[in-house]
């Protein structure tokens, strides 16, 4: 099956110490590779740090790659002109991590939705009205709510606000930075549960991006596990959870909370001076690892 999205060889570096002073850049992306079929959800997962955040934005160019290619549905991103990209910018949103700053206090929330609309041309003033209304009932928001602010709602309700602004030009596929993280944990499981029911309804195709590891077991079909920039492990969940090959995924995988009462914590620790920059190779079908 074709992929509709091929990342091949994704490299991204910061220059160190600003303009002036030069020094070694830190390459915060590191020869990454993977590919994500139309209609599934891939997983990110790592530590703080990891190049997680800075994968998904390099995939939307919302930050620019230095070198590799991002193939999205048969064209490369990474070599679209500025209004190549403008235009492809329909396909593929992303919801960000923090529903507080990710939306702009002094716009009403229907001006909001509607941005993306206005800023690629797409219907009449009545036909963005129309639109930004059922996207509000699609994400589980009321009508009467568009002409409030931000402030006026919840932590939830405020993520819902910015999933129907990334839905408002029907993408097909939509990076989630931590999209659950800065919620309350009652409110989680309701955005997930959106998040799933329109990934039905429409179709759509997700990068989850996440480092809470049994909410990635419950989402995601395939996961990708990161470190220092590379990824060191790929394959299914029950891959990935019930027959980790990375010593870094084991430590990783051992650090989930049990939810037994008195459960022992048997945490494995990770020495990162033995980390080496390995390739992945194939464990079995479908299970890579850098080994």
């Amino acid at each position: 099956m074709t992929p509709l999205l091929d990342v091949q060889g994704l490299v991204k570096e910061f220059g160190r110490g600003g303009l002036w002073r030069g020094g070694v850049p830190v390459r915060a992306v590191d020869d990454v590779s993977f590919a994500v079929v139309r209609g599934e959800t891939f997983g990110l997962v790592g530590e703080s740090g990891s190049g997680k955040t800075t994968t998904g934005r390099c995939i939307l160019r919302l930050i620019e790659p230095t070198s590799g290619r991002i193939v999205f549905d048969g064209h490369d991103v990474a070599a679209l002109s500025a209004a190549e990209l403008r235009a492809a910018r329909k396909h593929f949103q992303i919801v960000f991590q923090d529903p507080y700053s990710s939306l702009n206090p002094r716009m009403r929330v229907a001006d909001i939705v509607a941005e993306p609309l206005v800023i690629h041309r797409q219907g009449s003033g009545a036909d963005r009205a129309a639109r930004v209304a059922e996207l509000f009932e699609l994400v589980g928001l009321s009508r009467d709510q568009l002409q409030r602010f931000p402030h006026e709602f919840s932590g939830g309700q405020r993520q819902r606000i910015g999933l129907a602004r990334a839905l408002a030009l029907n993408p097909s596929f939509i990076v989630l930075d931590e999209p659950v993280s800065a919620l309350d944990v009652s409110v989680q499981a309701q955005v997930v549960n959106l998040l799933l029911d329109l990934q039905q309804k429409l179709g759509l195709t997700y990068l989850f991006i996440a480092h809470d590891l049994r909410l990635v077991r419950q989402v995601c079909s395939r996961i990708g596990v990161m470190y220092r920039g590379r990824l060191v492990e790929v394959g299914t969940a029950a891959d990935v959870f019930d027959r980790a090959a990375h010593p870094y995924t084991r430590a990783l995988l051992s650090a989930i909370p049990r939810l037994l009462p008195g459960a022992r914590l048997d945490r494995i620790a990770f020495d990162a001076a033995t980390f080496t920059r390995q390739p992945l190779t194939q464990i079995n079908n479908g299970h890579f690892a850098a080994i």
